[in-house]
């Protein structure tokens, strides 16, 4: 690889809180690129609940869906042409990851929204979206997509590490010095916390943690929240909003408790669960865990996590070269490139897959 090309990558998770877009440069000595510059754009309120509402059945859903696709392609839109324009690079292409509002390997498939057409049109650009669904008709579970980036990434190092995303889904990548590389979705990340601090504040995610930390952990439903059967089912496995959310939590609530207690229970949920799946499925003598994703901003999930792990120093990914905040966008612009030299983009010892496959599906400048 002689020449530098640009990929941007799209990434807009299970919070709903907006589009991350991270401009990358591959080279040969970045063979799996390096942030040049970024952009993000928050989604409107209202997107966001109607993309929330597409969780569940509803009447007229494929024309809301369909709506909601040429929605978020204006919004990639917007975001992909900003970052173009301040800083004069026209990239190769856009991968762009869409908006999950269903992901369902159990049945085969898996929904993230977005009218690539309409965004290759609106960008000028050739786009590259629908990673996922090639992964799943291999018997895969779609995801978690991510630690074949970081296995390109960081896997030369020469210490047995585990990054783990803390995104509205946590997941992690266990990469030893030694044998397989393997990655799973742990369970919830931000998504629950953040669900049930809009209900009760009307904030959209609890800054540093702190109003849960005003609460006091409910130790009775924190034992029955870390009975919920997806923690100890074995990977391959796969998570989403349909089996972490608030109607679910609601089930196992009196009623009578403080909301700042279940948040405080929350916190302790999410970080026990991502520990739980350090100890059980990543092989020993782990010498440090590398933390990604929004939920490295919140001080009391990040404490919580580093006293369920005493013995495990975490650090962000910055130490290991990538921005914390910018790392799952800059996964899916390596994807977008994996794509464009026909080389695969998944782990089958990750989702599960029959074979690796080349993912994503390409829409023409």
């Amino acid at each position: 690889m002689s020449d530098k090309t640009y990929l941007i990558g799209l990434m807009s998770g299970t919070s709903l809180d907006g589009v991350d877009a991270a401009l990358i440069c591959f080279d040969a000595d970045h063979p799996a690129g390096y942030l040049v510059a970024s952009q993000y754009d928050p989604y409107p309120a209202t997107l966001s609940a109607r993309l929330l509402a597409l969780q569940d059945p509803s009447d007229n859903e494929l024309h809301h869906a369909a709506l909601l696709a040429n929605e978020l392609a204006d919004l990639y839109a917007i975001t992909s042409n900003k970052l173009i324009t301040k800083t004069s690079i026209r990239p190769t292409a856009i991968a762009c990851h869409g908006q999950t509002v269903r992901h369902r390997p159990d049945a085969a498939y898996t929904i993230q929204l977005v009218n690539a057409a309409r965004l290759a049109e609106q960008t000028h650009t050739t786009v590259i979206a629908d990673f996922r669904s090639r992964d799943i008709a291999a018997g895969g579970q779609g995801a978690p997509l991510v630690p074949a980036f970081h296995a390109a990434a960081f896997g030369q190092h020469n210490q047995h590490i585990v990054v783990i995303n803390i995104g509205g889904i946590a997941n992690l990548t266990d990469l030893p010095t030694t044998g397989n590389i393997t990655g799973f979705d742990c369970g919830p990340g931000n998504g629950l916390m953040d669900s049930w601090c809009l209900m009760h504040t009307g904030h959209s995610y609890d800054s540093d943690g702190a109003w849960g930390a005003q609460g006091t952990i409910i130790s009775t439903l924190l034992s029955t929240l870390l009975a919920h059967p997806y923690l100890h089912q074995a990977p391959p496995k796969s998570a989403g909003r349909e089996q972490f959310n608030l109607d679910w939590l609601n089930t196992l609530l009196t009623g009578d408790e403080l909301a700042t207690d279940v948040q405080a229970t929350l916190v302790a949920f999410t970080a026990l669960s991502i520990a739980l799946a350090v100890t059980t499925h990543c092989a020993p003598n782990v010498d440090g865990i590398y933390l990604c994703g929004g939920g490295v901003h919140n001080h009391a999930l990040v404490h919580a996590l580093q006293n369920a792990l005493p013995n495990l120093p975490l650090q962000r990914t910055d130490a290991l070269g990538i921005d914390a905040d910018w790392l799952e966008a800059h996964a899916f612009a390596w994807l977008g490139w994996q794509t464009l030299q026909n080389l695969p983009g998944n782990l089958s010892a990750v989702t599960g897959a029959r074979h690796t496959c080349i993912l994503g599906a390409i829409y023409p400048a």
